[in-house]
């Protein structure tokens, strides 16, 4: 069974992009924009307190015609934050987001530190590569080959 750990191994060493409750909504989007990511971690003292996402600009900021360089992040980011941790299946991580329509799953530890981010991306490439593997094995039977 694969977990969300094996899933931050698969896309290897990226940093954690994060940002601060009092950061405005245009320096957050810029610096989303420049990192080329939907999600930005909000951490205050260590600890996450939210996430500010692309829908979040949308319906919060752009829908509700709120100045991005005047607005906090904290005033309209997701405070609820669904989390994983390093051991939950994969399975489970998808079904959060697809029950959830959420795109980042945070996986978090025993002490509630933040130790990656998951995405749909990369739950649908841990699902690729699964069905990849499973594929070789199948032809490796049938061809005798294993």
């Amino acid at each position: 069974m694969e977990t969300a750990l094996d899933l931050l191994r698969m896309k290897g060493e990226r940093p954690l992009f994060a940002t601060s409750p009092a950061t405005t909504v245009l320096e957050a989007t810029k610096m989303m924009n420049d990192e080329r990511i939907g999600a930005l971690l909000v951490m205050q003292d260590g600890r996450l307190v939210g996430m500010f996402t692309e829908r979040d600009v949308l319906q919060r900021v752009v829908g509700e015609l709120r100045s991005p360089a005047f607005t906090p992040v904290r005033d309209v980011m997701t405070e609820h934050v669904v989390c994983c941790t390093p051991g939950t299946a994969v399975e489970e991580v998808s079904d959060l987001m697809r029950c959830r329509r959420i795109r980042h799953v945070p996986v978090v530890d025993g002490d509630g530190g933040v130790v990656g981010l998951v995405s749909i991306g990369d739950v649908n490439a841990g699902r690729f590569t699964s069905c990849e593997v499973a594929l070789h094995q199948v032809e490796d039977y049938i061809y005798r080959r294993a």
